[in-house]
């Protein structure tokens, strides 16, 4: 009797996809509408600077990109101003990615300090993003805690459906992956509010698509919410 061979399964590899983060790629909604309005009227901030605050893939890092290319301003990570060159980076507009994940290294929030102050007296603009609101960073210098918690603060909200139904759509764009019909609805009344949980999601759906030369399916995307306690 002839063995029938057993087809090889596909192996996942785990590629970084890179997102699209232009103004026309981002969606808007009632949970960012505000934070949307205020990136596109930068030049009227009274104070020349904001905080944008909300959490994991809340759509932070992709309005500062658009931002920098409205401003023509620089971004940078706040866990790297110790090391930079601050009056180089104070010269034009920038753009602060999660400073409060500096609070409690002296030297990156001396850096901030000195980067805030020497930018504005510059007549520049400043972005800064965080998960939390300023009043909630444990910053252990004082006159780095004042002018954070006397900076304008915008708050980016969890998703509603609609938002919830845009970032999967966009996080399986960015990942080259067509779901069938229906599948996006299935997982917009299933999964919880929280922008962490379409990543995971969407990159487990991606894994286990490709381990089974399968289409993302509503059974498959049931599978997934599933394994993953959803």
């Amino acid at each position: 009797m002839a063995m029938r061979r057993k087809r090889p399964r596909q192996l996942s590899l785990d590629l970084q996809t890179l997102p699209a983060v232009g103004r026309e790629d981002f969606y808007v909604s009632s949970a960012n509408a505000t934070a949307v309005a205020l990136i596109d009227g930068w030049q009227d901030w009274p104070a020349r600077k904001l905080v944008l605050n909300g959490p994991a893939g809340a759509g932070k890092t992709h309005l500062a990109h658009v931002w920098s290319d409205l401003s023509g301003g620089a971004i940078v990570q706040a866990g790297d101003l110790a090391q930079a060159d601050i009056p180089a980076l104070a010269s034009g507009h920038i753009a602060i990615e999660a400073a409060d994940t500096i609070a409690g290294d002296p030297d990156a929030e001396e850096a901030l300090f000195h980067l805030h102050n020497l930018a504005l007296a510059e007549g520049h603009s400043l972005l800064i993003t965080a998960r939390a609101a300023p009043n909630h960073w444990p910053l252990v210098l004082p006159d780095l805690a004042s002018r954070m918690q006397a900076t304008p603060t915008c708050t980016l909200k969890e998703p509603d459906d609609e938002l919830l139904a845009a970032v999967l759509m966009k996080q399986m764009g960015d990942r080259q992956i067509l779901p069938t019909p229906g599948t996006i609805p299935y997982l917009v009344r299933r999964m919880p509010r929280a922008f962490g949980d379409a990543g995971r999601v969407v990159a487990a759906l991606d894994k286990l698509a490709l381990e089974r030369r399968r289409p993302v399916t509503r059974a498959l995307a049931a599978e997934v919410l599933d394994k993953m306690g959803l």
